[in-house]
């Protein structure tokens, strides 16, 4: 199986993946305050697409100024993005690798200095309001509108943030999202903001436009059957080509006492039509990668061995038993993995076993 992660991966739209890495779409806090490109993000992208990831995601892009969530997070919500941005594109895709945006808006989880939050339903103790359902439409315009600004960056596609509880995911959240007006209740109205974004960004980009979405499998007010629907109806729909299963650890059990079956195993034998699968977390070593696709997984997306190590496909093209260094890593090993001081200061402070 090690050999079958560097083998070309092919899609319905966009150009085929040279190999089976995607690198995942990481914080990173290196772009300007105004969202415009920033010379350590741009060096950190394109160095991982030097070191062999077959698929160069940039971290969540900001699809509307409401919608920010960190201090220096790229954006892709105006024109004054697009020179960045298509310096960005250019530069990965020169060194072999396929580039995707990651559309993101933040809702209830963004930083809030343009207002009150916004999110499916209020809470006002969290300066968080619903959404009107004309500022619904306008979210989905955001979307679409992003995509289309990828699009003319030079970008081979984009993925939809629908994850780790920013605001596509809080549409999804059964527990809080309790709207009568057709955008919430049901799972098929939970759902609906997805299928609405995929289908304007199908009407207004081109034939060979990649599309992908990235899905949490359970948490955040989702349970897996519901993740099971909605993973299974997207792949069918003939409009997505990838889902990526954000599981946090690839190894992990399913379920709130971890007693069931591997999480993995909830989503892997789901019928995916032309699209593909793809799984994330915690993949440190080539065995880790290879028994995901044995698994059943159609490509991996790699986070933390990504960062600690910018050429970690090439690496277990060199070595099938290569393991990621383990961590705490120094600084100084990071730095010359092209991790630029606000990502080092933010691997320092938010996680406490990543920097030594």
């Amino acid at each position: 199986m090690v050999d079958r992660l560097h083998e070309p991966l092919g899609f319905d739209h966009g150009p085929q993946w040279p190999n089976r890495f995607a690198l995942a779409p990481l914080t990173n806090k290196q772009s300007n305050g105004d969202g415009t490109l920033g010379d350590d993000e741009y060096r950190w992208l394109t160095a991982r697409a030097r070191g062999g990831f077959g698929m160069t995601m940039t971290c969540a892009t900001y699809v509307h100024r409401s919608g920010r969530a960190w201090d220096g997070q790229l954006g892709i919500s105006g024109d004054e993005h697009l020179a960045g941005l298509s310096r960005l594109a250019e530069g990965i895709k020169s060194l072999g690798s396929v580039a995707l945006v990651q559309l993101h808006h933040g809702g209830r989880r963004a930083l809030g200095d343009e207002g009150s939050r916004l999110a499916p339903w209020d809470n006002p103790e969290e300066n968080t309001r619903a959404l009107t359902l004309s500022e619904i439409g306008e979210v989905i315009d955001w979307f679409v509108s992003g995509a289309q600004r990828a699009e003319r960056a030079g970008f081979d596609g984009v993925q939809l943030h629908g994850a780790h509880g920013y605001l596509l995911c809080q549409f999804l959240d059964g527990r809080h999202n309790h709207r009568e007006d057709g955008w919430g209740g049901s799972l098929a109205n939970r759902s609906r903001i997805y299928r609405e974004i995929i289908d304007g960004i199908r009407a207004v980009t081109g034939p060979d436009f990649h599309l992908g979405v990235r899905l949490t499998p359970e948490g955040a007010g989702i349970t897996i059957p519901e993740a099971q629907e909605l993973v299974s109806s997207l792949m069918a729909s003939g409009k997505v080509d990838h889902v990526d299963m954000s599981l946090w650890d690839v190894f992990s059990m399913s379920g709130p006492t971890g007693t069931r079956e591997l999480l993995i195993d909830e989503f892997i034998d789901l019928p995916r039509g032309n699209a593909r699968l793809g799984v994330a977390g915690k993949i440190l070593s080539a065995s880790d990668a290879a028994w995901c696709l044995e698994k059943g997984a159609d490509f991996v997306t790699i986070g933390t061995a990504g960062i600690i190590h910018h050429d970690f496909p090439a690496q277990v093209a060199g070595d099938a038993e290569f393991v990621s260094t383990p961590q705490p890593v120094s600084a100084e090993h990071l730095v010359g993995q092209e991790v630029g001081p606000a990502f080092l200061e933010y691997l320092s402070t938010n996680w406490d076993d990543f920097v030594r």
